[in-house]
């Protein structure tokens, strides 16, 4: 009985299934599936896609970094065979002996290239609220493409303390302030900001809070403790930067009275601690409720200068078998990436902690776009921008059709994300 079947079955006999599989399958089989990630893949999105289905089986995937563009390694079954011929994703049938010199040749220390172990699919969660739109988030539109699965949580959810049950969370185009976006002078009239408006207030009443904001900063505490805890939170737009702002303003109200209804603490500024922020420091919040920004980390402003044609990031060339975590996560066929806009389009360079780990940036401008850092057990990555098929997403426009991007460098750092959690635990080399 093969293991990619038996998922409807109870967890041991599914197990013992499996391994009555992989014993037989030993017997006859002396390939691997190969399944390249540089130019040579029709379509990436979809390879991570099939690498997430092989684990949820129970599969081994071995991930190459830096060989091929972080192609993927995996016994030859031939049901991978088969979704991989569905999927449309392109792959290689090779023997051991082929395997064998691929792996000789990643394990010399002159070549950076490294072999990490992928053993068990995350389950994967996104904070988003009863409106949310799949289309209107690039993280839950690229999942949706690749056919991998998640599961949606919000304020009540992360309040009751569900959170440690996911491996992953992602926060969707969230505002943590409790500000809904800073969409107050465009959008104050408009019955979608009047809605959101409502449904906050009344699930800010019902979870016991007196305001909004109150409720978020709680939201984004609880998302704080579960990063400790040995989770792996993903942002990426205004999920970024207002959730930092979030930490950093715990116990003050930053919010006018268009938001909240009282008025705002004068010395609200002064009294945010940026030892409480995972990200950011020494930023200026923008409080004027008619100004479409939340502080001076977002560096719209200088990527609306740049313009479409001339803006782009540049990711970093990690050591593969020095810096495994952040060699994971830039994993693609590019270096030199499509830069895109959001509310939060990307980072001031000088505002990022000294600690955290910049792995893609516009040098010459001064923005990072692309963040990794560890906060106690977990881990956490940032990435500036809406959507990387998109450059300048309004509100209200139509959903980015992936099967037009099946090469999508930018998508790519979303999925490397994903897989991220399922590595096995490896000592960092130091």
């Amino acid at each position: 009985m093969n293991p990619i079947w038996t998922t409807h079955l109870s967890d041991p006999l599914r197990k013992l299934c499996a391994v009555l599989f992989l014993l037989v399958a030993y017997q006859v089989s002396a390939t691997k599936l190969l399944i390249p990630m540089d130019g040579s893949q029709r379509d990436h999105l979809k390879a991570y896609g099939i690498a997430y289905w092989t684990l949820e089986r129970e599969v081994t995937v071995e991930w190459l970094l830096n060989y091929r563009g972080g192609s993927f390694l995996i016994e030859h079954f031939q049901a991978i065979e088969q979704e991989c011929t569905i999927r449309g994703v392109s792959f290689q049938v090779i023997a051991d002996g082929q395997a064998a010199n691929i792996r000789a040749e990643i394990s010399d220390p002159e070549v950076n290239m490294e072999v990490v172990k992928l053993e068990k699919a995350p389950k994967i969660a996104v904070y988003a609220p009863g409106s949310f739109q799949p289309w209107d988030d690039a993280v839950a539109l690229v999942m949706t493409y690749a056919e991998i699965p998640y599961e949606r949580l919000y304020d009540e959810e992360v309040i009751a303390g569900e959170l440690p049950q996911y491996d992953w969370l992602h926060l969707h185009h969230e505002d943590f302030t409790g500000q809904y976006g800073k969409f107050y002078r465009n959008y104050r009239n408009a019955t979608w900001y009047q809605a959101q408006v409502q449904e906050s207030e009344a699930s800010a009443a019902r979870l016991g809070f007196a305001k909004v904001s109150l409720m978020k900063g709680a939201v984004a505490g609880k998302i704080r403790d579960y990063v400790a805890g040995g989770g792996y939170l993903f942002t990426m737009c205004s999920g970024s930067d207002s959730f930092d702002i979030a930490l950093a303003a715990e116990g003050v109200d930053i919010c006018s009275a268009e938001f909240d209804h009282d008025p705002i603490d004068p010395a609200c500024q002064e009294k945010l601690d940026f030892g409480k922020s995972l990200a950011f420091r020494d930023f200026r919040l923008i409080t004027d409720p008619m100004t479409y920004e939340f502080s001076n980390i977002d560096a719209t402003d200088i990527h609306q200068r740049i313009g479409q044609t001339k803006d782009f990031f540049t990711l970093f060339d990690f050591s593969a078998k020095w810096d495994v975590v952040p060699s994971m996560l830039c994993q693609s066929h590019e270096q030199v990436i499509r830069g895109f806009m959001g509310q939060t389009t990307a980072f001031r360079a000088d505002l990022v902690k000294s600690g955290v780990t910049v792995m893609g940036e516009n040098k010459a401008h001064g923005t990072v776009k692309y963040i990794h850092g560890e906060y106690a057990l977990g881990q956490w990555t940032f990435y500036g921008g809406h959507d990387p098929e998109d450059y300048q997403h309004m509100v209200g426009d139509p959903p980015t059709d992936l099967t037009l991007h099946p090469n999508s460098a930018g998508y790519r750092l979303i999925l490397n994300n994903i897989l991220f959690p399922a590595a096995r635990k490896k000592k960092q080399k130091t």
